[in-house]
């Protein structure tokens, strides 16, 4: 059982210390420059797309053209080599890749098209396009500022009515263009989808290496599409579990420094971290509430386990259930008023939902097989969790426990976490006789799923909100 794994990983942790330095912190990520708006402004309301999908079933494959973004005049750039023109072209086939990995759109990128003028940015040649069949058109320019700094102008047209529907523009560093593609992506998506984005955001996860014997567990970082990626731990100390606070600031996650479960937050803007918990317990799984103030986590005390709370700065620890056996994983709602978990109470492994304080601890799945790490919506509307009936697959359900809907088909898929706009849920795999796990995504209808690339293995993902 998924839980009895984690806590039989706890106690051998616990029992056998780690050669562990006291700072197991590497350099830190820092997050650089901030993005700001250069220019905001949405077209006339009518026409244009203004259905929703906040619905799990599939779309339509909508058409879109992304030529490269075009230049005013070609300038040097650290953020590429060959300029402002060829930065053009990178950033267009960033946005071709989030919109083509969502099972939503129907991209073409750059490669593909011509590549606009500067001055056709704002002046398409609708019949070129219509010809193409496009029935949506990106646009876009990057401009060289004299301070060094980028300008990245984003804008979407509809063809069939020749009509602009949103543009907005980004002032960036160049190390951040990647963030301009990302806000690009994200207004073409809100725009058309009447959806909240997520490209802009970032997914932790625990970096794993070394033979299965003697794993090396790190926590590490990287932006939505994998690109950015950086360790934050050296490795000493075992890394398990991050989850971002509520306003994407910190990093909640447990560590084994000296072979002792500690919970730290990392701040992720100066590279500290402070101690939240020090329980001398087997612990494991914290999780933050909605409001950032408080944190869940899990701990074994003469063989029995429960769900505990404990202030985000530290202090007194409250135990929130209180039933032989072993209770785990606690998972707020969006509005912080319940707690989705599992336990085995019953005899076998199973979620439940309470309410915040504890009370009315009452079990919400009956269906064949078990249920482990059950996750909350941020939508609120469904609870992922990881379905175990012979092989491991990652399923949701509503909060009262119906509607079963298994979306992956592996051997052993795990711990889900949900995108910003709770539409695509993010796991880790492990295949079959390898031990080997890495990162992957599906979407509600579970027709879409891609493997995010990471350098080494993955597991534990995390993924954090939109960022500021």
């Amino acid at each position: 059982m998924i839980m009895r794994s984690y806590l039989a990983l706890s106690l051998a942790l616990f029992a056998a210390p780690l050669a562990a330095q006291n700072e197991d912190l590497g350099e830190p990520v820092g997050e650089g420059g901030n993005v700001e708006t250069a220019f905001e402004e949405s077209a006339s309301d009518e026409g244009g797309l203004t259905g929703s999908v906040t619905d799990e079933s599939d779309w339509q494959d909508l058409g879109i053209a992304i030529p490269a973004f075009a230049t005013d005049r070609e300038r040097s750039t650290p953020a590429n080599a060959s300029g402002t023109g060829a930065l053009g072209g990178e950033i267009a086939r960033v946005i071709t890749s989030n919109l083509r990995n969502n099972g939503i759109f129907k991209p073409t990128g750059p490669d593909a098209l011509p590549k606009p003028s500067f001055a056709q940015i704002t002046a398409p040649s609708w019949g070129s396009w219509s010809g193409r069949g496009a029935e949506m058109l990106v646009k876009g320019y990057v401009r060289a500022r004299d301070d060094g700094r980028l300008v990245v102008g984003c804008y979407l047209y509809d063809v069939a009515l020749q009509d602009e529907l949103i543009r907005e523009g980004w002032v960036v560093r160049p190390a951040d263009w990647r963030r301009a593609a990302h806000k690009c992506s994200d207004l073409i998506y809100a725009r058309l989808t009447g959806e909240s984005p997520f490209f802009d955001s970032r997914i932790a996860y625990i970096a794993e290496t070394g033979p299965k014997d003697k794993r090396v567990k790190r926590l590490a970082i990287m932006d939505s599409d994998g690109a950015n990626h950086r360790f934050l731990t050296l490795g000493s100390a075992t890394a398990l579990t991050p989850r971002y606070s509520p306003d994407y600031s910190q990093l909640l996650y447990l560590s084994y420094v000296d072979g002792n479960p500690r919970i730290y937050v990392y701040d992720i803007g100066t590279g500290k971290q402070k101690l939240v918990a020090d329980t001398g317990n087997p612990t494991l799984a914290p999780r933050w509430s909605p409001d950032g103030r408080s944190i869940l986590y899990s701990m074994a005390v003469n063989g029995n386990t429960d769900i505990y709370r404990v202030a985000a700065n530290g202090g007194r620890s409250v135990r929130l259930t209180n039933t032989p056996g072993i209770d785990v994983g606690g998972s707020y709602s969006p509005d912080g008023q319940k707690i989705v978990f599992e336990s085995d109470r019953s005899g076998s492994q199973q979620c439940y939902v309470m309410n915040a304080d504890g009370s009315g601890q009452r079990r919400i799945t009956f269906f064949g097989g078990r249920c482990a790490t059950p996750e909350w919506s941020p939508r609120g509307d469904q609870i992922a969790f990881t379905r175990i009936a012979g092989d491991f697959n990652i399923a949701v359900m509503t909060p009262a426990g119906r509607n079963l809907r298994v979306l992956t088909n592996g051997w052993q898929d795990e711990a889900p976490t949900w995108a910003p706009n709770g539409r695509i849920i993010q796991f880790f795999r492990t295949a079959r006789n390898s031990g080997r796990s890495g990162l992957h995504q599906v979407d509600l209808t579970g027709r879409n799923e891609r493997r995010l690339p990471t350098p080494v293995d993955a597991s534990d993902p995390a993924w954090g909100p939109i960022r500021p």
